[in-house]
């Protein structure tokens, strides 16, 4: 039987993403999105480590394969421009909610 859990958080989403040299590092997923009028789907992360900046936010396009997720670079301008303009939507509407 589900239990309502009101006023507790749900665990954070991690994944890892390897750098240039091969080493993984840790990121919280802060949300995953869909474009209207695309099939692709978009994931903001920011690192987990405490020395990173806290503005540091990174977007990809991604891809799932069972368990498994395979992240692309966004390169595109136009696509950037969509993937960013979402992404500041949503950031108004929260915003916009903590202030009521």
């Amino acid at each position: 039987m589900a239990e309502n859990q009101v006023g507790m958080e749900e665990e954070p989403e991690i994944i890892y993403i390897a750098d240039d040299e091969g080493n993984e590092e840790e990121f919280e997923v802060i949300m995953k999105f869909e474009v209207d009028g695309s099939e692709a789907k978009y994931m903001m992360v920011a690192p987990v480590d405490p020395e990173a900046d806290e503005s540091d936010v990174y977007a990809f396009r991604y891809e799932e394969e069972g368990d498994d997720i395979k992240l692309f670079v966004i390169q595109d301008d136009a696509e950037w421009e969509i993937v960013e303009e979402t992404f500041n939507t949503f950031v108004e509407e929260d915003e916009e909610e903590d202030g009521k």
